[in-house]
């Protein structure tokens, strides 16, 4: 399937590892041109010299905390240095955040912007040049907590408005040929994620989440969550604006 992502400028952010850096890797290998935004340099430049393995014709980096600079301002001064990108992808939050349901506003303002809104506030600057141009792809990395709302609540809560967000705006993107769209990851496994480890310390915990909660019976994988990406970011997701793509197991 020729998914027209050939020469397409893109940018993801959260490119340094698990997830991000297997999108970051797909793309890659559909000869995208990539600007990747993360906070570890070393990291980064690992992932520089496996993107350009791969094929890639363009890669360059840029070392950022979002949690810790003006997001708008750093969208901006991405699109003075490196133009209007054709494709976004923000892989952004986590649930290493305060658990505690009654916490103040404080805990759930930084859930909140570390899993939707700092990415919100790039889109405000990030998806005008593709309205003009009638063309774009963006795509949240949300999951599937936000459909399951289980587990600690301010994440799952951070990534239900992130989704509401994609539905929403993506409803409204949709007459100018920009599709906004959210994947929702299940449990997935890497080098240094949270099940990976637990496979080595606690295989017992494992097997009872799996058999509980993932009707497949294993992890994902970051290339399995890539591939929706790039989907979703090719020609063949016109007719998908505003969607909310579970890749997760078949979570129950």
């Amino acid at each position: 399937m020729e998914l027209g992502i050939k020469n397409k400028n893109v940018l993801i952010v959260g490119a340094s590892k698990g997830i991000g850096r297997g999108i970051t890797c797909a793309f890659a290998e559909e000869k995208a041109k990539i600007v990747a935004v993360a906070r570890t340099e070393s990291l980064m430049s690992e992932v520089k010299n496996e993107c350009l393995k791969l094929g890639c014709p363009s890669f360059d980096y840029v070392i950022e905390d979002i949690m810790n600079c003006d997001t708008k301002k750093f969208a901006e001064n991405l699109i003075e240095k490196y133009g209007d990108f054709d494709i976004v992808v923000h892989n952004v939050g986590g649930s290493l955040i305060s658990r505690n349901p009654l916490g103040g506003a404080d805990e759930w303002n930084y859930a909140l912007k570390f899993n939707a809104v700092a990415s919100i506030d790039m889109n405000s600057v990030l998806i005008p040049p593709m309205i003009n141009k009638k063309w774009g792809r963006v795509i949240q990395i949300s999951s599937i907590s936000a459909k399951m709302l289980r587990g600690n609540p301010l994440y799952a809560s951070a990534k239900a408005f992130l989704d509401a967000y994609v539905t929403t705006v993506g409803r409204a993107l949709a007459p100018d040929g920009v599709v906004l769209s959210s994947v929702q990851p299940g449990a997935v496994a890497f080098p240094g994620s949270y099940w990976d480890n637990y496979t080595r310390t606690d295989p017992a915990r494992c097997e009872d989440f799996l058999r509980h909660h993932q009707a497949v019976n294993r992890f994902g994988t970051p290339k399995e969550i890539a591939d929706v990406v790039l989907f979703m970011a090719s020609e063949q997701a016109s007719f998908m604006p505003a969607a909310i793509v579970p890749v997760d197991g078949a979570n129950m």
